[in-house]
């Protein structure tokens, strides 16, 4: 173990001692872990800036409507209402479609392996 790493451990101990923990948010709750391992890791640090700041990537707002709109579709009757749900989660996809290709997912190993699998849990 290195110096700073001893140093931060003897202070860690010291702040539990005087009970600096105590009253934390979330004290004997599991911890959440984010898994992380589907992004660069040069790139994980600014996305986790970007989520804690409440930043969702545009391709997460598509989805997320789509997810939505294919739950009203399922709740609604035929007529003109289910036609213009049709209509705008069509224009959503086609919308999700451009930006990928916009932005190389579709040539990307990663998703071409992962795409039927996320396309699933899209619909």
């Amino acid at each position: 173990m290195g110096l700073l790493s001893w140093l931060a451990e003897q202070k860690i101990a010291e702040a539990m001692a005087r009970g600096e923990f105590d009253d934390l948010p979330g004290k004997g709750k599991p911890l959440k872990v984010e898994d992380l391992s589907g992004v660069p890791e040069d790139l994980r640090m600014a996305y986790k800036l970007m989520k804690n700041a409440g930043y969702v990537p545009e391709e997460i707002q598509l989805q997320q409507e789509m997810v939505r709109l294919a739950d009203l579709l399922a709740a609604c009757e035929e007529g003109p209402e289910k036609q213009a749900l049709k209509k705008q989660l069509s224009e959503q996809r086609l919308r999700l479609n451009l930006l990928a290709d916009e932005r190389g997912l579709l040539t990307n190993p990663a998703f071409r392996q992962y795409e039927e699998a996320i396309r699933r849990k899209l619909e």
